[in-house]
């Protein structure tokens, strides 16, 4: 256990500080975000829930009623954001020593992106731990303890958890960041996302990539592993089955595109070989309102 301790402490802050440089970089060409309202601000009654804290029932309310109702502060409705990344063993992949792992992407960005809604003096949370939304530099470093315990299993780990995020029931109208590569079926991505929509809440999916998973660039002679026991594969000539890939994986992004712009949410991708400010802009562009591009 000291060990583990001891080599927790000595990941977090590297990763810390590099995903507050990348933070300071984007911050530097953005605004403060607007607030919706103050903390205590009466956003609305709505039912209770099996999943709310008894001390969340407005018992005046409630007693006009035959049911039960928890009063939401329009900061609590509108501007909790929270936050999740794949952890499933497929994220560990990188083609060359010289990029990041997938996971090493998310994580960064997803702390980054975390810094600076600690600047915008937001409320954030990770989604499927048991955290309570907080604010300031506490809640960016309780995030970032709970990334680096939990790491991404080692490839030949078959434990498929954390492929998709798990459903939560969240506050109406908050935010919600997705980071992965969600190579999942298309048909358990839309069936969860719309879960969420259907509660009000909007959503920001960001596609994670290796360069080498867009463009399949081997040749010749090719055994490939799965990192999720799916076991391996033989291609005797790969630049022959190039074309097929290619197409199957656009046909896998369109889809995703579709479903997260049909239900009025944001769809980015990004690609492990290009800057990390690029997409955190994205992201907190979206955040902010404002629509940002493919990057």
């Amino acid at each position: 256990m000291r060990h583990k301790a001891e080599q927790l402490a000595a990941r977090l802050p590297p990763l810390l500080v590099a995903a507050e440089r990348v933070a300071s970089t984007v911050a530097q060409g953005v605004h403060g975000r607007r607030r919706v309202g103050q903390g205590d601000s009466f956003w609305q009654f709505r039912r209770y829930e099996s999943t709310d804290a008894a001390t969340m029932i407005d018992w005046r309310q409630s007693a006009k009623t035959q049911s039960l109702y928890v009063r939401e502060t329009e900061w609590e409705a509108a501007q909790t954001v929270w936050l999740w990344r794949d952890a499933s063993p497929s994220m560990r992949y990188r083609s060359a020593r010289s990029l990041p792992e997938k996971a090493e992407r998310v994580d960064l960005l997803l702390l980054a992106l975390a810094s600076l809604l600690v600047r915008g003096g937001e409320h954030m949370a990770l989604l499927g731990e048991d955290m309570r939304p907080a604010s300031g530099r506490a809640a960016l470093e309780k995030i970032a303890a709970a990334v680096t315990r939990f790491e991404t299993p080692a490839p030949g780990n078959d434990r498929r958890a954390g492929s998709l995020p798990p459903f939560q029931l969240l506050p109406r109208h908050a935010q919600l960041v997705l980071l992965g590569d969600f190579l999942s079926p298309i048909e358990e991505f839309e069936s969860l996302v719309r879960r969420f929509a259907a509660r009000g809440v909007r959503g920001h999916v960001l596609q994670v990539l290796d360069p080498a998973e867009e463009t399949l660039p081997f040749g010749g002679r090719t055994r490939f592993e799965g990192f999720e026991s799916e076991g391996e594969v033989l291609i005797r000539r790969v630049e022959h089955a190039r074309g097929d890939y290619l197409s199957k994986l656009a046909a896998h992004q369109d889809a995703l595109a579709t479903v997260v712009r049909r239900i009025g949410w944001q769809f980015d991708r990004h690609r492990t070989d290009r800057s990390p400010e690029s997409a955190l802009l994205a992201l907190y562009m979206g955040l902010s309102g404002m629509r940002g591009g493919r990057r």
